[in-house]
């Protein structure tokens, strides 16, 4: 696998100057916040301030916030951003009201600051086991195509990271070790049964169609945001177990995101973006929590690199480094400063 490219290094950036050590030269602002549709929106210059950005530049709908290594790229109208090339998807669009720009005040607070600030997520570090999910299992095959069963790849997947992060001094506990069949709740309960500090990492591989590929990642829902892809219902408004870790969610599928697909290289797939759903096992696990979709094996290239014990390999060492560096960024404590 190449880690040549400029998106890989620009990942690699990202995860070292951010989530490792933190970003460090935070400014004291005042923030701007708007209403606009019956929410709260922060404008773009006091996030420019308060994270230190140097410049703000604007060419069309398309704005980009610079720093010391962190390029921050939005569009008016458009829920995606990137943060030095890694995809996040947004609640809601950016706006611009009379001369002022914004992000809602949900993403700034639930996505934007836990990865630009990972040091300041409460007790995120105090943890020691991982739990790996193998998505599917037994009878319950899920997605299936001419080389292979998803239930397989997760599998193998999940035991190559037990094996990386063992090394590495980690419990590791896998929710199924062979192919065997689980319920959700069943992955759910031997979670919450730990008595100690954890993290929790579903592997799946997708499925849409030869087209659809590339690489994402799944963080909780936060409260009154919809699952992706859908409106927002009344029951969205409801707390679930794992809103409590929203912060550290996001962190952390921000760390595995970006290191597996620099594990992967630029060149063999495609970033989806990190998103925002109701799974199952997201909302009852009551440690942090994530879903990782490592490819599509829908899709006819996709499809044969998985059958590549190199490429498994890929994927499980950049869950392994990512919950290495994760535990560091977190673990990292700060004076408090104002959130936003």
């Amino acid at each position: 696998m190449t880690h040549s490219s400029t998106l890989t290094k620009r990942l690699s950036q990202l995860f070292t100057l951010v989530l490792f050590f933190g970003y460090a030269a935070v400014a004291q602002a005042q923030w701007d916040i708007m209403q606009y549709g019956g929410r709260e929106y922060v404008s773009l210059d006091s996030v420019k301030k308060f994270y230190n950005f140097q410049t703000y530049k604007r060419s069309g709908n398309q704005i980009m916030l610079e720093g010391k290594n962190l390029v921050f790229k939005l569009r008016i109208g458009d829920q995606e951003s990137t943060l030095n090339g890694v995809k996040f998807v947004f609640t809601y669009p950016v706006i611009e009201s009379g001369a002022r720009t914004a992000i809602s005040r949900i993403d700034l607070t639930k996505l934007i600051d836990p990865v630009m600030r990972p040091s300041y997520i409460a007790n995120a570090g105090n943890f020691h086991t991982v739990v790996i999910d193998a998505g599917h299992g037994g009878r319950d095959a899920g997605a299936v195509n001419a080389y292979n069963t998803e239930k397989a790849y997760n599998l193998r997947v999940a035991q190559e990271v037990q094996k990386l992060l063992t090394a590495k001094g980690f419990r590791v506990i896998l929710t199924r070790s062979s192919d065997v069949y689980l319920t959700l709740q069943q992955r759910v309960d031997l979670a919450n049964s730990l008595k100690e500090s954890a993290i929790f990492i579903s592997i799946h591989f997708n499925s849409g169609g030869r087209s659809a590929r590339g690489i994402e990642t799944f963080t909780l829902s936060p409260q009154g945001v919809a699952h992706y892809g859908s409106g927002v219902k009344p029951s969205d408004h409801n707390a679930r177990n794992g809103n409590i870790n929203d912060s550290a969610n996001v962190a952390l599928a921000t760390a595995v995101h970006s290191q597996v697909l620099r594990n992967i290289g630029a060149n063999n797939t495609f970033d989806r973006g990190i998103k925002r759903a109701r799974f199952s096992v997201l909302t009852g696990v009551r440690h942090p929590a994530i879903l990782l979709e490592g490819g599509f094996m829908s899709h006819p290239y996709e499809a044969r690199l998985m059958e590549n014990p190199k490429y498994i390999t890929a994927v499980a060492r950049g869950v392994a480094n990512a919950v290495v560096l994760y535990k560091s960024a977190v673990s990292y404590r700060k004076p408090a400063t104002r959130r936003p």
